[in-house]
């Protein structure tokens, strides 16, 4: 069974995004943020479900698609997981300051 980790960043995206969406309304914002925290469960027992990340093509590093957000990972050793970033999907990858990291 894979330990799945979140990042201080990948949690920031998260806080970040449940404010954006609170500004309309709070149900939703709290109703998105549980999403996250469901869809990335999955992980514990199927690291391997998402899909490699076409702009990084690492095959460590993947993505679970959720509403128009990229839940992007890397499989670490010993079946690891960390959450790098929760990413909106019409924004460039390239320019969060997660991914940069990861391609310097």
């Amino acid at each position: 069974m894979a330990k799945v980790r979140w990042t201080i960043q990948s949690i920031r995206d998260i806080e970040n995004i449940a404010e954006f969406i609170a500004k309309d309304s709070v149900k939703y914002a709290i109703i998105q943020t549980q999403r996250f925290f469901e869809v990335v469960g999955v992980l514990t027992s199927q690291p391997e479900i998402g899909k490699i990340v076409p702009e990084l093509n690492r095959l460590n590093i993947k993505e679970l698609i959720l509403g128009n957000y990229r839940i992007i990972y890397v499989i670490k050793l010993n079946q690891e997981i960390d959450i790098i970033t929760v990413h909106h999907s019409k924004r460039l990858l390239t320019n969060n300051p997660a991914i940069k990291k990861r391609l310097s």
